[in-house]
């Protein structure tokens, strides 16, 4: 292993700690589709094409919610969640 000349680059080695990383979990409504047969949830959809309006901040740093909000919606595409019962 090879050390930069600088001093030690790696945690642990007497070089800096890295920086805890900036967290944040938000929750805001969006629609489901949901189907039911004989009484029984048979599938959930989240359909996540929606905008995220009016955040809740559920845990973390909410210091970071409109940074995390941008790139949370930051025109990536993203699958529909699924979920079989």
């Amino acid at each position: 292993m090879f050390e930069h000349p600088d001093g030690p680059s790696r945690p642990g080695r007497g070089g800096a700690p890295p920086p805890e990383p900036r967290r944040v979990v938000f929750s805001y409504l969006v629609p489901v589709h949901v189907e039911v047969e004989d009484d029984q949830v048979t599938r959930v959809v989240v359909i996540d094409e929606t905008p995220v309006t009016d955040p809740k901040v559920v845990e973390g740093d909410p210091a970071y919610l409109d940074q995390a909000l941008a790139a949370s919606d930051n025109g990536q595409d993203w699958p529909s969640w699924r979920f079989g019962y």
